[in-house]
């Protein structure tokens, strides 16, 4: 792990905020937690996350499967289990939405805030066209617009995705589309409304690689169309590189490490973002495993001290006994003991 200079900001465990950003930032995330109730007792798949995202930026979250990401959308956009207890606050243009009554956020929900979901084949009814689903999506977003209106505001949607032969499109049916076809009308449902925020849950991942090219291309494109903000949900670090401003690495629930892409992908802080780049496929990779040794921790039985302690190979005594430190500055922190070479 590369040693660095950078002062530290903080040696508690809360995350430092941009509070300077605060202003310019269209969602801003204050000390979210997400905890769901099982018969094996309470699990917290989002423990205390902070962060806030521009107009027109980009987030990238990544992590390993079962590190909380896929909650933290459901959170932000309101669609957990009514069992879920989430606590915290999610302002998007400096309104509460955790403080809104059901009603209301529901209305919000498509609108101002939208999300893309992992598989396209399931977010896709397939027993209805892609003209019907996408005509009641903007009838949804837009009752004001007659039966002609929403059709020709569907076709515009196709066509702003790129879709060709878009009207043909409109009378087809889900199986009837390429994987790629499928994420790209997901994604005009999901801007129908020209939402402020896109959720992109694994967008690309049931993608081939051309295909995931023009996909992260289309999004910049959308992206400048709309003006809007995107959190992309990903393991791949190739998506997060190229398409976002910020990056933020979960782990057990927990963000352990945030800052430009830049900063994050070529001088990573953490051992478990050193880990994530270093399995990473690649020229010259010889016998490096493509794969953290070990296997995430149960979010039900943490172990004490730093999450990712266990797997670490920097761990010492003290990484087993407390909390994880806050340590870098607000634009490239880590919650690391040894991430300012104290070791």
């Amino acid at each position: 792990m590369a040693a660095t200079s950078v002062a530290t900001v903080a040696t508690h465990d809360h995350q430092p905020t941009t509070a300077d950003r605060t202003e310019s930032s269209v969602l801003a995330v204050t000390d979210l937690t997400t905890e769901f109730r099982t018969r094996r007792g309470p699990v917290r798949a989002v423990n205390g996350i902070s962060f806030d995202v521009a107009r027109r930026g980009v987030l990238a979250v990544i992590g390993e499967s079962g590190s909380g990401k896929s909650a933290m959308l459901r959170s932000l956009i309101g669609i957990n289990p009514p069992s879920t207890a989430i606590t915290g606050r999610i302002s998007l243009q400096g309104k509460d939405l955790l403080s809104l009554p059901a009603k209301q956020r529901r209305r919000i929900r498509g609108r101002d805030i939208a999300m893309v979901f992992q598989d396209p084949l399931t977010a896709l009814d397939p027993v209805y066209t892609i003209g019907r689903q996408l005509t009641e999506t903007v009838g949804k977003q837009q009752p004001e617009l007659t039966r002609e209106q929403t059709r020709r505001r569907a076709l515009e949607l196709l066509e702003l995705v790129q879709i060709p032969s878009a009207s043909t499109r409109l009378k087809a049916y889900p199986n009837e589309l390429s994987g790629g076809m499928r994420q790209r009308v997901v994604i005009a449902m999901a801007i129908a409304g020209r939402p402020q925020v896109l959720l992109a849950d694994e967008p690309t991942t049931a993608l081939d690689v051309t295909v995931q090219a023009k996909m992260m291309r289309l999004f910049g494109e959308i992206q400048a169309e709309i003006g809007m903000a995107m959190i992309v949900v990903t393991h791949d670090l190739g998506v997060a590189a190229e398409l976002a401003d910020d990056v933020a690495v979960m782990y057990a629930g927990r963000f352990v490490e945030q800052g430009s892409a830049v900063d994050v992908l070529s001088r990573p802080r953490h051992p478990y973002t050193e880990g994530l780049i270093e399995a990473n496929v690649r020229a010259g990779q010889g016998n490096r495993p493509l794969a953290i040794p070990g296997t995430p921790p149960s979010l039900t039985r943490l172990p004490p001290g730093c999450a990712f302690a266990p797997r670490c190979r920097y761990a010492v005594g003290a990484c087993w006994e407390g909390a994880a430190p806050i340590n870098g500055t607000v634009q490239h922190w880590s919650r690391c003991l040894l991430a300012d070479g104290a070791a």
